[in-house]
């Protein structure tokens, strides 16, 4: 039986308004946009390349494995993702003089160039996801969801 295009899109009523199933469209949508944004960019950068050069930034030089348990990306990836920002001169990594198994990640300054440029892909995005809200409703949404995760 063929599915009409109308029908894809509707959703019952006993699921339409569940908290999980908005917050779910909500997270597609975001995703959808926060990908479109970085792609956007050109230069091959992603959301998790953002949150490690934003933990650089905030934190402080670390070890691989302190970024990826302090960003939530799992330790290959992180692995991974700091090779390609390293290949890209956004960060160093070097031998931990103290512990020779372990590298420390530096941000350098192009690091902190593409993390403000990033900055401006991030702010765009929360605008068009939260366009219909007013500024109060948008702090109220920030304030609900930091309770619930």
């Amino acid at each position: 039986m063929p599915v009409h295009h109308d029908q894809i899109s509707r959703t019952p009523d006993r699921v339409n308004e569940r908290p999980t199933w908005l917050i779910s469209r909500a997270y597609a949508r975001s995703s959808r946009l926060l990908a479109a944004g970085f792609e956007a960019q050109g230069d091959g950068l992603r959301s998790y390349h953002y949150r490690l050069l934003a933990a650089l930034e905030q934190w402080g030089p670390a070890s691989q494995a302190d970024l990826g348990r302090d960003t939530g990306i799992d330790r290959s990836d992180v692995t991974t993702a700091l090779a390609e920002l390293e290949s890209r001169r956004l960060v160093e990594r070097k031998v931990d003089p103290n512990h020779k198994r372990r590298k420390i990640v530096t941000l350098t300054s192009q690091g902190a160039e593409a993390l403000l440029r990033l900055d401006t892909v991030l702010a765009e995005v929360q605008d068009a996801v939260l366009a219909p809200l007013t500024t109060k409703q948008r702090r109220q949404l920030v304030d609900l969801l930091s309770r619930i995760v």
